[in-house]
Order: structure tokens, then sequence, then C-alpha cells
């Protein structure tokens, strides 16, 4: 199904504009980019309605990206493994911030960890996507850190159960998709900018 949209779209293209197979392949790339997110978004949001929590859902999917932006982290190689994953992630911790007490101390704890591990893997690139740049990667990682900091003082000082829960999950599962752990697990190259010569990238 995937294919066949694409190969419309892009004869749609063809036939209105002229381009070199270089940029159709980059347009390409960008619509296969939509697509995926676009089913994967359609498929959860219909899961989240089986559970009865699609507000809850576009919460945490909302203030996770706020988290996931700077800091970034893996990708799967498979479209099925991605939607598995992110329907697990992203219906499973709505659920848990739901039902869940997390005492204040036990945030807090959590909070430190992932503040130190916000600082000591983001920003987390991947090798279709390095991020070259010495002063953008830093950039990037205080970000993440400032971001993670935020996040861990609503947890503490919010009084509603869900909000407190979801501002602390969504630094939790970021720590493990920036993490080095993961990426050996999906058989995934780690820290990819080493791979390049920093003197003068501007990736």
């Amino acid at each position: 199904m995937k294919k066949f949209v694409i190969s419309k779209l892009i004869n749609a293209i063809k036939n209105n504009d002229s381009y070199s197979d270089e940029q159709l392949e980059v347009i390409a790339y960008g619509l296969e980019s939509i697509y995926i997110l676009i089913t994967k978004l359609v498929i959860m949001t219909l899961v989240a309605i089986l559970f009865n929590i699609v507000k809850e859902f576009l919460l945490f999917l909302l203030i996770y990206n706020f988290i996931r932006m700077p800091s970034f982290g893996l990708h799967a190689t498979k479209s099925w493994i991605c939607l598995l994953s992110s329907t697990i992630i992203f219906i499973g911790a709505p659920v848990i911030a739901i039902v869940s007490t997390i005492p204040l101390y036990m945030k807090a704890i959590i909070g430190i960890i992932c503040i130190y591990l916000m600082y000591k893997n983001a920003p987390a690139d991947t090798y279709k996507r390095p991020i070259i740049n010495p002063k953008r990667r830093l950039v990037y990682k205080w970000m993440s850190v400032s971001t993670c900091i935020i996040m861990i003082a609503i947890s503490l000082i919010c009084t509603n159960q869900f909000f407190s829960n979801a501002f602390l999950l969504a630094p939790v599962v970021q720590c493990f998709m920036i993490s080095p752990t993961i990426y050996k697990l999906f058989k995934l190259p780690y820290n990819n900018y080493l791979n390049y010569q920093t003197t003068g990238a501007n990736i």
C-alpha cells in the first residue's frame, strides 16, 4: 500500500514539474516519512480509542515530543517495528500515568537519574542523520538537559496525577531511546558522528 501511494504521488509530481532523479529521490523519501507518520498516528489513535484514552494519548505524545526534538534518538529500521514499539510506548505510558501513584521521593530519584542520562547521552544521532557539528551537538545537549530539568520540576510540583506522571515518564522513555544499550539491542551503530571529520562540518 505504501509503495502504491508513494508511486502515484511521484508520478503526479513528474507530470506537473521537471525534477532530476536525485530530487525525486529526496521527495520520495520525504513522502514516505510523512506516510509512515500519518498511518502510525491513525493506528495508535484507534488503539487509544479502544482503551478510551485518546486525550491522554495525545497529551503524552505532545509532552514527549518536547524532549524528543532536541535529544533525537533511535529510529527503527523497519516500519512495522516502529509501529509496534511506538504503540506499546505511547499507549502504555498514558495508561501508567493514569493509574500509578508514584511517591514524591521516587520521582525525585528517577528525575535525577534522567537528568544525568540526558547529559551523558544526548543528543543521540543515527547513521542516516549524524549530528557532526560540535557546536550544534553542544546546543542540542543543553537544550535536552534543560528540557529534562523543566519536565522533572513540573512533575514534582504538579498536583494532577496524570500530568505529574506524564512529565516524568516522557524523559524516562527518551532516556531509553538515546541509550547505547537500546541501539545495541536493535543492532544499530551509536555515536555515528565519530565516523565523520568534524573540521568544517556543518551537519
